[in-house]
C-alpha cells in the first residue's frame, strides 16, 4: 500500500524481524514510555495495537491522551469493549444476552450477590490478563476463602462475579472495515466454558453444534461488530447453554486464533484487516458480509504446555491460562486431526494399559461414562477410595490405592513405578502446593506420564484410541 511498517515488539523472534513484515523493529517493552519514544523518533502517521493482544489494547488510551493517532477501531469503541458497564448497555440494547454478572467492592457485597446470581459463578479482580486469580467456587464457603486468599478487594480495586454456565464454548475471529464484516470460520472448544480459551482445544469447523446455532453466531458476530464500528480485527467467544447463545466476551483486537484460522481457511487475516484499518473496504478487497462456508477439512488446535521445565506449577486446566505455545492437526476426519494435533503437542497416547482414576464428586457420573467405554477396549483402573467405589457399583473391574502416606505402595509410588499408562484427575478445590492431588500431579509431570485434568479433554483422546481400535485404517 506505500507505507513504511514500524513493529515494536518485546517478545522478539524470527517471524517479526523479516524484512517482509516490517521496515524496521524496535524491541521494547510495550510500556506508554517506550512506545512513545518510539512515536517521537519516527513520527508515523499513527499507531496500529490491536496485533500485540490486551497488553497493546490497553496503551491505546494513554497513547491517544498524548496526542498520537489510533489506527483503526477509535478509542471510545475499544472501551465500550472492554468496559464492563459499558458493555452491557450496548448488548442490552441490541437485546444480546450474556451471563448474569456484579461488580463487588466488599466481602459482604460478594457473598449477598453471589447468592442472588446462585452458584457456581466465575470470580476474578477486574482488569486481569490470561485469566489469572480467576476461579470458579462452587459455595459460600469457596467464594469466602477466594476473597480472603486470592485478591485484595477495596473500592479501587472491585472483584468481578459472574454466572459461570456449563456449557460448549464457542469463538469467532472476524473482520470489518466499518461496514461490512466478514467471518472466515467460527471454533468450537473441546473443553466447557471454564477452561481459559487458551487452554482449550479448538476445532473448525464445529462438529457437534447445530446450523441453527451456528447462524445464530454469526448473526449476532455481525450485530455487535457493526455496533462497536471495529475498523480491524474482533474476537469473540460464546458459550451455548441449554441451546441458547450467551456472549462471554468480545475483544476488539487479533487474537491467538488469527494465524490458526486464517492457515485452516487461506484468509489472510492480518493482511486484509491492515488493509482495511488503512482505508481499503473489504468489498474492494474481495470479501464478502457474513460468514464463509467451511473448507471441507478438519484442524484441531491443541495447546503445549511447559510443565516439566517449570517445577510447583499447577498443571489442572481452569479459567487461568497455563500454555505456552499451540500446534495444529488438519484431516478430512476429525478423529484423525485429533490424533495428529495431540501428537504434534507431545501427547504419548496409551492403546491400552492402566488407567489411574481419582475424580471430583461433582464428575463422577460423567467420569463413569468415559470409563465404561475405556474398559470396552481393554484399559485396567487404578482408584482412590471414592472413585473406586462409583466404578465398581458400575460393574467395572478396579484396583483401590492408597492415598500418600496411607500405605507403604501408596499413589505416588504406583505413578513411580511405570505401570500407569495414563491418569485422570478431576478436582474443584485444593490446587496448592501442599494438597496430595497437587503432589501427584507435580509426579506424573516429572516422569513424563499423561495427566488429565479435564473429562472433556479426556473423551477427546478416548475418541482417537477408540477409532484405532475399532477403524481399518488406523491413524497412523
Amino acid at each position: 500500500m506505500g507505507y513504511e511498517a514500524i513493529i515494536i515488539n518485546n517478545n522478539p523472534e524470527t517471524v517479526s524481524t523479516d524484512f517482509n513484515i516490517s521496515d524496521r523493529l524496535y524491541f521494547e517493552p510495550l510500556t506508554v514510555e517506550d512506545v512513545f519514544n518510539v512515536v517521537e523518533r519516527e513520527k508515523p502517521i499513527g499507531v496500529i495495537v490491536q496485533f500485540g493482544g490486551q497488553t497493546a489494547i490497553n496503551l491505546a488510551e494513554p497513547l491517544a491522551e498524548k496526542g498520537v493517532t489510533i489506527l483503526g477501531t477509535s478509542t471510545d469503541d475499544i472501551d465500550r469493549a472492554e468496559d464492563r458497564k459499558r458493555f452491557e448497555e450496548l448488548l442490552r440494547s441490541l437485546n444480546i444476552a450474556q451471563p448474569l454478572g456484579v461488580t463487588v467492592t466488599s466481602m459482604d457485597e460478594a457473598v449477598s450477590k453471589s447468592a442472588h446470581l446462585g452458584f457456581p459463578v466465575i470470580v476474578r479482580p477486574s482488569y486481569v490478563l490470561g485469566g489469572r486469580a480467576m476461579e470458579i467456587v462452587y459455595n459460600e464457603a469457596e467464594l469466602t476463602d477466594y476473597m480472603s486468599r486470592a485478591v485484595q478487594i477495596n473500592p479501587q480495586h472491585p472483584v468481578l462475579i459472574d454466572r459461570y454456565m456449563i456449557g460448549r464454548e464457542m469463538e469467532v475471529d472476524a473482520i470489518c472495515d466499518g461496514e461490512t464484516v466478514f467471518i472466515p470460520g467460527i471454533m468450537e472448544h473441546i473443553e466447557k466454558a471454564g477452561v481459559h480459551s487458551g487452554d482449550s482445544i479448538a476445532v473448525y469447523p464445529p462438529q457437534t453444534v447445530s446450523q441453527a446455532i451456528l447462524d445464530k453466531l454469526s448473526e449476532t458476530t455481525l450485530s455487535i461488530t457493526r455496533a462497536l464500528n471495529i475498523k480491524g480485527l474482533i474476537n469473540l467467544q460464546f458459550v451455548i447453554y441449554k441451546e441458547e447463545v450467551f456472549v462471554l466476551e468480545v475483544n476488539p483486537r487479533s487474537s491467538r486464533t488469527v494465524p490458526f484460522l486464517s492457515k485452516v481457511t487461506g484468509v489472510p487475516m492480518a493482511k486484509i484487516a491492515t488493509k482495511a484499518i488503512m482505508g481499503e473496504s473489504l468489498l474492494k478487497q474481495g470479501y464478502f458480509h457474513g460468514t464463509l462456508p467451511p473448507k471441507d477439512t478438519v484442524a484441531v488446535k491443541a495447546p503445549v504446555f511447559s510443565f516439566a521445565k517449570l517445577s510447583d506449577v499447577e498443571i489442572a486446566l481452569g479459567p487461568e491460562m497455563k500454555s505456552t505455545g499451540e500446534v495444529m492437526g488438519k484431516d478430512k476426519i476429525f478423529e484423525k486431526a485429533l490424533h495428529k494435533a495431540f501428537v504434534a503437542a507431545g501427547v504419548i497416547i496409551p492403546d491400552s494399559g492402566t488407567i489411574l482414576a481419582t475424580i471430583n464428586d461433582l464428575d463422577k457420573e460423567e467420569a463413569v461414562r468415559l470409563f465404561k467405554r475405556f474398559y470396552q477396549i481393554g484399559f485396567d483402573f487404578l482408584a482412590t477410595e471414592g472413585t473406586a467405589r462409583v466404578l465398581k457399583e458400575a460393574n467395572i473391574p478396579v484396583r483401590t490405592i492408597a492415598r500418600i502416606g496411607q500405605a507403604e505402595n501408596d499413589i505416588i509410588k504406583e505413578i513411580k513405578s511405570g505401570r500407569v499408562a495414563l491418569i485422570v484427575n478431576t478436582i474443584s478445590k485444593g490446587k496448592n502446593v501442599e494438597s496430595d492431588g497437587f503432589k501427584m500431579r507435580r509426579v506424573a509431570v516429572e516422569r513424563g506420564l499423561l495427566c488429565l485434568t479435564s473429562l472433556d479433554t479426556t473423551e477427546a483422546l478416548l475418541k482417537t484410541i477408540e477409532r484405532n481400535t475399532y477403524m481399518m485404517d488406523p491413524l497412523s
